[in-house]
């Protein structure tokens, strides 16, 4: 009974673990999640919102008026220049409270809106104030 009780505890264990592990946007469409639970990132780090994001984040640009924000989106920039009628446009907006750092001519040429690793690491610990999202078809 024991053997059978410890067994049980260590799998309900797995499984709540398992469950927390699990991140909150799987796919780009499901991003209005993340302003549908908005107050669970508000006043946290930037990347804690981040690590809840499965798709890759290709393309980000900053705006460092007051409130400062970062804007992000699921596509390269050259994908964003062609235009394809239907495709569904998401971007997701996220402000900030401290004042951003952000300049094009500081990035490397050609690369100025690609969000990298280092990226995360530079402006990680950002205070999270309000996220915003907007989906578009294009037409």
């Amino acid at each position: 009974m024991k053997k059978l009780l410890k067994t049980f505890i260590l799998l309900l264990l797995l499984i709540n673990y398992s469950c927390k592990a699990q991140q909150l946007v799987q796919t780009p469409n499901d991003i209005s999640k993340l302003k549908t639970n908005e107050q669970q990132f508000l006043n946290k780090p930037l990347k804690s919102l981040l690590k809840e994001i499965r798709p890759e984040i290709k393309t980000a640009f900053a705006t460092t008026d007051s409130p400062s924000f970062f804007t992000f989106k699921f596509l390269t920039p050259s994908e964003i220049n062609q235009k394809v009628v239907g495709r569904k446009d998401i971007s997701f907006y996220v402000y900030v409270k401290e004042p951003v750092d952000w300049s094009d001519d500081k990035r490397p040429k050609g690369k100025e809106y690609i969000w990298t690793a280092q990226d995360i690491e530079k402006y990680g610990n950002l205070t999270v104030i309000r996220i915003k999202v907007i989906e578009r078809i294009e037409n």
